[in-house]
């Protein structure tokens, strides 16, 4: 499949085929568990990038977000929650719901909630039938705020819960200073991923090399600017997380 997002009303659809999708997001919860197993207590109280959550507020957004992926009775109690609370986002009040169900369970608790609920989470989006993934969500705008785009179902359950998924495991990583696994056959295609994504996001000439494990080398046409950088913080820039000039500045959603 491909992904048109270089213009106004595109529909994003996921450029990853399906099978490689399930097992990287079978491979992701795996990997937050495991890295949640390791932390120290005073690793789940390190303050994280997202304003107001520490480690454990932010394992409680990942755990209930692994449980609405993998039940539509959950999905639909989660969402009707999220539609009461205050809140401008749909998203924030859905992750504010998600954190207060679970704010007050101890550390080892949520990792056994983690372990569980992430296959649980595989088979529901798994589960999705093709029909339901190829119907469009309403239209919003952009990352980028610049201009409408609809998202495909099929982009949510193939692309967008792994890379969340992912993206907060980078930043677990980052509170406490540990390292983030990472590997080529797993890390790298999320990264690839993102790199076609934010390519055709900016549609412009340019060439990227990316290093450490999840790293490589792009080039799409010629007489472009050249970008070099760590891979990990190459993906945490177009998500937000930090500041980007010329073609880095344009957003990818995780």
């Amino acid at each position: 499949m491909t992904t048109t997002v270089t213009s106004a009303g595109a529909v994003v659809r996921p450029m990853v085929d399906r099978a490689t999708a399930m097992r990287l997001a079978a491979d992701e919860y795996q990997r937050v568990t495991e890295e949640l197993r390791e932390l120290s207590a005073r690793d789940w109280a390190a303050a994280t990038c997202c304003p107001g959550w520490d480690v454990r507020l932010m394992t409680c957004h990942v755990l209930g977000m692994a449980e609405f992926a993998a039940s539509p009775a959950e999905q639909a109690r989660q969402a009707l929650r999220a539609r009461r609370a205050d809140g401008a986002q749909f998203i924030d009040r859905l992750t504010a719901v998600q954190v207060a169900k679970h704010a007050h369970r101890p550390a080892a608790d949520l990792t056994a909630r983690m372990s569980q609920a992430g296959p649980r989470a595989v088979r529901g989006r798994r589960g999705t039938p093709a029909l339901v993934r190829r119907m469009s969500m309403p239209q919003s705008a952009d990352p980028a705020g610049t201009h409408p785009e609809r998202w495909t179902l099929g982009y949510l359950t193939d692309v967008i819960g792994t890379r969340d998924t992912w993206m907060h495991r980078s930043d677990i990583a980052e509170a406490t200073g540990r390292p983030m696994t990472l590997t080529a056959d797993h890390d790298g295609l999320i990264v690839a991923d993102v790199v076609r994504e934010w390519a055709a996001r900016h549609g412009q000439p340019c060439s990227l090399t990316l290093t450490g494990p999840a790293g490589g080398t792009w080039t799409w046409g010629r007489d472009g600017p050249g970008y070099q950088l760590d891979a990990i913080q190459f993906c945490r820039i177009l998500s937000g997380r930090g500041h980007g000039e010329g073609l880095l500045a344009t957003a990818v959603p995780f």
